[in-house]
C-alpha cells in the first residue's frame, strides 16, 4: 500500500520573481524550501516544453525541448554570462501577478543571444560538448526546425515557402543547417541553459526529499519539429497537414465540445515501430521528472477524432486507441514508470479496465463531487486509495471563483453539508481539508486554492486563446498563516514526508 502523502501544484511560471516570468532561480529553490517546511512529498508542475502562440504549456514546439523563457538571469549572472547592468531598467512587464508573454518574448531574446556569445567565447565547453552528444536524438533536429522556423519569420512549418525544407530534402537541410548555423548553436546553448538550471534545481529538489510531478500532454502541436520529421506517425496528408484533430466531444460543460487541434497519431504505424517514439519521449521525460501525469489519459482506449476544418468538436467521432499495447511496450522496455493517469472526462468501463491493468493511479477531483441530486465518481468516499485528490487542475477555476460564479444554492448547501463545513471557515480551506482527509494515497493543493484566491487567478480557460497561463504568486502571498495552515492540514491528516 502507498503512503499517504502530499503536495502542491505550482507551475515554474507562476513563481515570483522580476523579470516577468517564474524561473528556475532562486525563487524556486524557496519554493522547494517552503515544501520541506510543511512536510510536503510532491510539486507538481505543468509541461516544461517550449511554448508557441497561445502560450499554453500543451502545445509545444517539441515534445522533448525545454521553455528558455525559465532559464534564470540571475544564474547567468552569477556564472559571468550577463552583467548586472544588462538587465538592469528593462521592461519585463509591470504586473506582477501576470506573465506579459509579449514583453517577455521580446526582451528575453537578445539578453539570452548575450549569453550565448559569452558562454561559446569564454567558457569551458566540455560539459556543453557532452550535453549535445546525450542529446543528439532530438536535439538536433529541435534547433534544426527552430532556426529554419525563424527563418521563415517563426510560421508554421506547412506555410514555409521553401517545398524543399518542408519536406526535408536531404539537400535542403544540408543547405539550411550550413546558412544557419549560427542560430542553431544558439538554440543548443539555451537548451543546455535550460537543463543545466532545471535539473540543478531538481537535484536540490530530490536532496531534500521532495519530488517532482510533471506533466506530459498526450498529444504534440501540428506546428512541431515532430511532426515536422515523422509526419508518418501522425494522420496527415501529403503536405504535412492533419486530415483529422483532437478534441473533447459536447459535454455538460461544452455544447460543441472542445475543438484542440492537435494531430491525431497514426497508432497502426506506431504500433509497427514498436512505439519507440513514446518510449522515447517517457525515457526521456524521467531524467527530468520523478513522476509524470499523463494528460488526457483516456485517449488511449478510445479518442475523439474531428475532420480536419471542423468549426465546432461536435463532428468527431469515437476511435479506439492502442490501449494496453502501447503500455506493454513501454514497460518491456523501461520496466514500472511512476505515472498518473489523467483519467478524466468521459469515462467507459474500457478505460477504467485500461487504468487498472497498467496499475496507474487515477485522479479525483473535488469540485466535480458536489451533485445533490446523484452520487459522483469523484465523491472522496468512492475515491480508492490508489487515486490522486485535487480540489481542481489547471483547466478548472480556482476553488473560490468555481464557488461564487459556477455552483447554484443547493450545490452549495450540500457541499456544507458534504464537508461539515463550520461557519467561520472559509470554503477553500474545507475543500483543502477534505482532499487531505482523503482516502486517496495522494492529495495536491492547487496553489490559488490554498491562497485562497478569486478567479482572477485561474491559469487557464479551456477552449480559448488570450489571457490564459499568466497568473503569478507574488513573494508576500506566502505568509507564515498560509504556511501554518498547510502543515496542520498535512500533520493532521498523516500525510507528512516521512523522510523530513
Amino acid at each position: 500500500m502507498k503512503e499517504r502523502q502530499s503536495g502542491i501544484l505550482m507551475h515554474i511560471s507562476s513563481l515570483p520573481g522580476k523579470y516577468g516570468i517564474g524561473s528556475f532561480g532562486q525563487s524556486a529553490y524557496d519554493f522547494v524550501d517552503f515544501l520541506v517546511r510543511t512536510k510536503q512529498r510532491y510539486w507538481q508542475i505543468l509541461p516544461l516544453g517550449t511554448t508557441s502562440y497561445g502560450d499554453s504549456p500543451y502545445q509545444s514546439f517539441s515534445a522533448f525541448a525545454g521553455n528558455t523563457h525559465f532559464i534564470d538571469f540571475d544564474l547567468l549572472i552569477k556564472e559571468g554570462l550577463l552583467a548586472e547592468e544588462d538587465v538592469t531598467g528593462l521592461d519585463f512587464g509591470s504586473d506582477k501577478k501576470r506573465v506579459d508573454y509579449a514583453k517577455i518574448f521580446n526582451v528575453r531574446r537578445p539578453l539570452l543571444e548575450k549569453a550565448v556569445q559569452n558562454f561559446l567565447q569564454h567558457a569551458d565547453l566540455q560539459s556543453y560538448h557532452e550535453f549535445v552528444k546525450e542529446n543528439a536524438s532530438w536535439l538536433d533536429l529541435y534547433v534544426e526546425y527552430m532556426a529554419i522556423k525563424e527563418h521563415f519569420g517563426l510560421v508554421a512549418w506547412t506555410e514555409w515557402s521553401d517545398e524543399a525544407i518542408r519536406l526535408r530534402k536531404p539537400e535542403a537541410l544540408a543547405d539550411y543547417r550550413e546558412r544557419l548555423s549560427s542560430q542553431m548553436e544558439y538554440h543548443r546553448v539555451t537548451q543546455y541553459f535550460f537543463f543545466q538550471q532545471w535539473l540543478a534545481l531538481k537535484q536540490y529538489a530530490n536532496e531534500n526529499h521532495i519530488e517532482i510531478v510533471g506533466d506530459m500532454p498526450i498529444y504534440v502541436a501540428a506546428d512541431s519539429a515532430d511532426v515536422w520529421a515523422q509526419p508518418h506517425f501522425f494522420k496527415t496528408d501529403e503536405t504535412g497537414k492533419p486530415t483529422c484533430v483532437a478534441g473533447c466531444p459536447p459535454d455538460e460543460f461544452s455544447e460543441t465540445g472542445q475543438l484542440w487541434g492537435n494531430p491525431i497519431y497514426d497508432w497502426e504505424a506506431m504500433d509497427k515501430d514498436g512505439y519507440t517514439w513514446w518510449i522515447d519521449r517517457l525515457r526521456e521525460s524521467f531524467k527530468i521528472y520523478d513522476i509524470v501525469r499523463i494528460d488526457h489519459f483516456r485517449g488511449f482506449e478510445s479518442y475523439w477524432e474531428i475532420p480536419a476544418g471542423s468549426e465546432t468538436a461536435a463532428t468527431g467521432k469515437w476511435v479506439k486507441g492502442p490501449d494496453y499495447a502501447l503500455f506493454k511496450a513501454v514497460k518491456d522496455a523501461l520496466g514500472d514508470l511512476n505515472i498518473i493517469a489523467e483519467d478524466l472526462g468521459f469515462m467507459t468501463d474500457e478505460v477504467i479496465a485500461l487504468r487498472e491493468r497498467t496499475g496507474f493511479p487515477g485522479m479525483k477531483i473535488l469540485q466535480f463531487a458536489f451533485n445533490p441530486e446523484d452520487e459522483s465518481i469523484d465523491s472522496p468516499h468512492l475515491a480508492p486509495h490508489n487515486s490522486v485528490m485535487y480540489t481542481g487542475t489547471h483547466d478548472n477555476n480556482t476553488v473560490v471563483g468555481w464557488y461564487r460564479d459556477e455552483i447554484d444554492d443547493a450545490t452549495r448547501e450540500y457541499l456544507a453539508l458534504y464537508t461539515n463545513r463550520k461557519e467561520y471557515e472559509t470554503v477553500p480551506h474545507a475543500m483543502l481539508r477534505t482532499i487531505f482527509a482523503s482516502v486517496s494515497f495522494m492529495a495536491i493543493a492547487t496553489m490559488q486554492d490554498l491562497l485562497e484566491l478569486n478567479g482572477s487567478a485561474r491559469m487557464n480557460l479551456p477552449s480559448t486563446i488570450g489571457g490564459n497561463w499568466e497568473w503569478r504568486m507574488t513573494e508576500d502571498e506566502l505568509t507564515e498563516e498560509v504556511e501554518s495552515e498547510l502543515l496542520s492540514l498535512t500533520t493532521i491528516y498523516r500525510r507528512t514526508n516521512s523522510k523530513l
